[in-house]
Order: structure tokens, then C-alpha cells, then sequence
């Protein structure tokens, strides 16, 4: 059989110096591997989510359009179909803001004009606004009082 080589002092420390030395670099690869999973996970989560804002923001036009529609009409189906396509928009997390008769605020609101009513209060809803995830999906749009209240007769 052949000759078994012992090795020395010198050679087993530099092979236990080498060996703790791939394995500190298997560890930090694997760290780093663990994190880009994870990176990844969160921008393809960040991705879903805004695919879904941005269908709901279009959604919203054509709500408006219909709740338009709904005030002329007064039609019962039309009406249903609005519930519906209102408890859809809310199941994605959207959330219509309630503003009305409320201080003015320019984070969640956008002011349109001014007119007659109690100043700094929004006194009338032009479009509706909504939230998402406590973030504002899309302002509401108003009017607000300037402080000077209408002629009493």
C-alpha cells in the first residue's frame, strides 16, 4: 500500500486558516443570498401593489362616470351595478375619502374654487377623492369656503 504523509504543524494551520476562511465566504454568500431573496420578494410585492393602484386609479374615472350617469338616469339596475363596482374598488383597499364640511387640506384635497361658505371648509365635493393603504390614491377635488356666507333674505 502506499505511504501515508503526515502533515506538520505549519501545513494543518494553514489548512485550518484556509478551511475557516471558505467557510467565513460560504456564510457571507449565503447571508447575501438570503438577502437578494428577500430584496426580490419585496420589489416584486412593491410591483403587485402598484398594478393594483394603477388599475384602480382608472377605475375611478369610469366610477365617476357612472355615478354621473346614475344621478340622471335613476335607474335601479344602474344603481346596483354601482353598489357593486363600489364594494370591488373597496375589497382592492380603496377607501372614499369623506371631506365634506371639513377643514380644507391640501394633502388629501385639491381646492378648485373658492366660494360663499364658512372659511377654510369645504363646501362642496366636485370629485370624489380615495385612499389606499392610508396613502391618498387620488385627491379629492372641492370647494371651499371663503369666509363670507351668503345674503340671508
Amino acid at each position: 500500500m502506499g505511504k501515508k504523509i503526515q502533515p506538520n504543524g505549519r501545513d494543518v494551520h494553514e489548512l485550518t486558516k484556509k478551511i475557516k476562511e471558505l467557510e467565513e465566504n460560504w456564510k457571507r454568500a449565503l447571508a447575501d443570498y438570503h438577502n437578494l431573496e428577500k430584496r426580490v420578494k419585496d420589489e416584486r410585492a412593491a410591483f403587485v401593489d402598484l398594478a393594483r393602484v394603477t388599475i384602480i386609479d382608472k377605475f375611478l374615472s369610469v366610477l365617476d362616470d357612472l355615478e354621473r350617469a346614475s344621478l340622471h338616469l335613476n335607474d335601479q339596475g344602474l344603481a346596483l351595478v354601482l353598489t357593486r363596482f363600489r364594494q370591488v374598488i373597496e375589497s382592492e383597499g380603496a377607501k372614499e375619502m369623506s371631506v365634506e364640511g371639513k377643514e380644507f387640506d391640501p394633502k388629501t384635497m385639491e381646492c378648485l374654487e373658492m366660494e360663499e361658505g364658512p372659511k377654510n371648509k369645504v363646501v362642496k365635493v366636485v370629485t370624489k377623492g380615495y385612499i389606499i393603504n392610508d396613502h391618498v390614491l387620488r385627491p379629492a377635488k372641492v370647494n371651499v369656503g371663503k369666509g363670507d356666507q351668503a345674503p340671508s333674505n
